[in-house]
């Protein structure tokens, strides 16, 4: 009886596997480990030194981080039936984009959810003398809320805060005095810091 459920059990994880990896195509592409049923392999095509890959559960409680260390093709093994029964995605953070893998593990069994992965892109901050330039491409017109702090020895002080929703392409730009400050912006439930200097 234990073999059987054994061979269902890997037969069930291979057709769900095979089914992810072809949807992945070129950009991602999730494959099952044939000598041990526990083990997924996740392989990821044109990553850069220095991207951060991270298994994060539905909380965003980070559980696995990992700085990539070579450009190219990236692929390591996970056994993701380790986890606790739940929902959980990893996380690849590029220059501009992140991008979500989102999947469950419930009774020792691992599935991908295609329909819910997702890229979202982060706001792009640059300065240009006294000007401070605030991009974001908003790709489902999601809403992104941008902060001001002046900031000196004593603390942040908040100049300036606005909300921009139902646009795609987001662009703002401040002209800012002499001093320190602190960009913040949120989006995507995720916050994103910058400090610029005039």
């Amino acid at each position: 009886m234990k073999n059987v459920l054994t061979h269902t059990k890997k037969v069930i994880l291979m057709a769900a596997v095979c089914a992810i990896s072809m949807g992945y195509a070129m950009e991602t592409s999730l494959l099952e480990n044939t000598e041990n049923v526990k083990t997924t392999a996740l392989t990821l095509n044109d990553v850069k030194k220095g991207n951060l890959l991270c298994i994060k559960s539905e909380n965003g409680i980070i559980i696995y981080k990992e700085s990539i260390d070579k450009s190219g093709k990236y692929s390591k093994n996970f056994d993701l039936t380790a986890l606790p029964d739940g929902k959980y995605f990893f996380e690849l953070e590029k220059d501009v984009a992140i991008k979500i893998i989102p999947f469950k593990v419930m009774l020792n069994q691992v599935t991908f959810n295609k329909d819910k992965e997702a890229i979202i892109f982060k706001p792009f901050v640059r300065k240009n003398e006294d000007l401070v330039y605030v991009t974001k491409l908003a790709v489902r017109s999601e809403p992104l809320k941008i902060s001001v702090y002046r900031s000196d020895h004593f603390g942040s002080e908040l100049l300036h805060s606005e909300s921009i929703e139902g646009v795609q392409n987001i662009g703002r730009v401040y002209r800012l005095k002499e001093g320190r400050y602190k960009i913040v912006c949120h989006a995507n439930n995720m916050e994103f810091i910058n400090y610029i200097q005039i």
